[in-house]
Order: structure tokens, then C-alpha cells, then sequence
């Protein structure tokens, strides 16, 4: 069986450099490797919240978010034998308050300011930390059938420009949320990819371009317990969304390749100018206002 989570942890140092780790627990699948503080996004949570919210729960303290430092997904075989596939959103934090305890009955059970080298880490955690990581072998990524009721989805967007300044954006087609707007082109990561892999695929699929990531701009999500998806079913949706800008070097005329019934109805660069007088996704206006910013800083 495949599993997926989307998970919010936190880097958070002290004055002589040390991190803040958590220890799991036997409740944990990896019981006694070390993590960063962190865990689970819950259904409608933004993962700005979510980060807060389990740092206090893993180690008493209250935290305050500096800045979004990474994403990034691995794929690990349970005990159990099914795969786990979690997208992990890293931050860096700060502590603002509280007092230093370890969680009680919870997937940790022991929290400390660590040396992380001489510990036995999460291999997610020892990347984020600049050390030797262990990952197995990511299996091949294939699509999931099974449509539940309740879904959480994590997506990979792009707020895309070429050499002259022109934007891409993708219309969604009929049938689908926000149907006929104008929206990022990108998608869900499918299981086993990377959410870099899963933008460069997505970007190609609705567009036909192929561009290069400059950087990560940010996160954010949409949550709609009454979504009707294209098969006219309720969905509790909750779509978490990682933004990064791109380049296209070498822009073509954008043509839609996914299959016919895909999300994307049409593909097209447009000029700064024409943008504001199009129907724009709250995404694709977020994307376009930081563009903005870029040109103005």
C-alpha cells in the first residue's frame, strides 16, 4: 500500500550553534533515530501553523518562523511493508517562549540541544544538516487509483518568466475547481517524486517548456471540505502548494501535451501588461505580485 504525508519541521539553534532534536519514540515507525521537531500537517492546516503547533507539542517551546529554508520528499518502506511517501516542508525557527520538556505518550520521547553528528539521525534531518544521509532507493513513481473521500494533496507550481520578462500561465479546463481562470502551470507530486521532479514534469505536460528552478518562493494552501472534482463527487480537499520560481531560457509556443481529461485547457506567455487584465487564480496573483517585487527590488 502507498501512503502520503505532508509533514512541518522546524531547524532551531542556540547561542553556541547546537540543534534542537527529537528523539522517536516505539511509537514511531524509526524508533530511536533523531529528527528535527516537527510532524504531520493536519487536513485544512496551513504548514505555517502546522510547524508551530507540533514544535510545541514535540518540546514545550513556542517558536517563531524566520523563513521557509527547504522542501523536499522521501519515500521509506514501513515495517509494515507499505511505502510512505512524506513531502517535507523545512523552516528555520526560533524560540520566542515556553519551557524545554519532551513530548508525553507521543512518536518522541526525548528532545535536547544536540551536536547533530553524534547522533543517529533521520536521514531527511542529517541532509537538512549539511550531513551524510542514508535515503533508500526511491521506487518507481506510478499513479494512485484509489480516490478516497478525504484527500491531501501536495503540489509543485511554478511562477515561470522568460528572458523578456513574459509570464506562463495555464487555464483550467471545465469541470475542474476555479474552471476557465488562469492558474501557475504545475500539479500534485506523484508518489516517489521529488517536488522539483514533479514541476519540471507538470511544467511540460501543460505547457511543452522546459525551465531551470532560481528558487523557492514560498508556501501556501487552499482548503475546500466541498470541492467536486471532474467525476462530480464531494471531496474534502486540501491542497498544499509549494511555489518556485523559474526560468525558461529558451521559450516556445506553449502547447497542452497531458492527456485528453487533464486539468489544463490551454497555455500562453503573456506580457505584464496583459496580465492584469485576466482572470487570475489567487496562486497565479500571488505569483505575479512577487514577480513584481523581484523587478522593483
Amino acid at each position: 500500500m502507498k501512503i502520503r504525508r505532508v509533514g512541518a519541521y522546524g531547524i532551531c539553534r542556540d547561542g553556541s550553534g547546537r540543534v534542537l532534536l527529537a528523539r522517536n519514540s516505539s511509537a514511531s515507525e524509526f524508533p530511536g533515530l533523531w529528527t528535527l521537531p516537527g510532524g504531520g500537517v493536519e487536513q485544512g492546516e496551513h504548514p505555517d501553523d502546522a510547524v508551530v503547533r507540533e514544535f510545541a507539542e514535540e518540546t514545550g517551546l513556542e517558536v517563531r518562523r524566520d523563513a521557509l529554508r527547504a522542501v523536499t520528499a522521501d519515500v521509506f518502506r514501513l515495517p509494515g511493508g507499505d511505502l510512505e511517501h512524506t513531502d517535507r516542508i523545512i523552516y528555520d525557527v526560533t524560540v520566542v517562549g515556553g519551557a524545554l520538556r519532551a513530548e508525553a505518550d507521543g512518536t518522541t520521547d526525548l528532545v535536547e540541544w544536540a551536536t547533530p553528528a553524534e547522533l543517529p539521525l533521520m536521514p531527511f534531518t542529517a541532509a537538512q544538516l549539511g550531513l551524510p544521509a542514508d535515503f533508500p532507493n526511491i521506487p518507481e513513481k506510478s499513479e494512485e487509483i484509489f480516490r478516497p473521500e478525504r484527500v491531501q494533496r501536495f503540489g509543485a507550481y511554478a511562477a515561470a518568466t522568460d528572458p523578456d520578462g513574459r509570464i506562463l500561465l495555464a487555464r483550467i479546463a471545465e469541470g475542474y475547481p476555479g474552471a476557465g481562470l488562469w492558474h501557475l502551470p504545475g500539479g500534485g507530486t506523484d508518489h516517489g517524486e521529488t517536488p522539483e521532479q514533479a514541476l519540471a514534469r507538470e511544467l511540460f505536460e501543460e505547457t511543452s517548456q522546459h525551465g531551470r528552478v532560481t528558487g523557492l518562493l514560498g508556501i501556501s494552501h487552499r482548503y475546500d471540505p466541498t470541492a467536486v472534482g471532474p467525476e462530480g463527487v464531494p471531496i474534502d480537499w486540501h491542497v498544499i502548494r509549494v511555489l518556485f520560481r523559474v526560468l525558461v531560457d529558451v521559450p516556445t509556443e506553449p502547447l497542452v501535451t497531458e492527456a485528453a481529461g487533464g486539468s489544463t485547457a490551454a497555455a500562453a506567455w503573456f506580457a505584464r501588461a496583459a496580465v492584469d487584465g485576466l482572470a487570475l487564480t489567487e496562486l497565479a496573483r500571488d505569483a505575479v505580485d512577487r514577480i513584481d517585487g523581484e523587478r522593483a527590488s
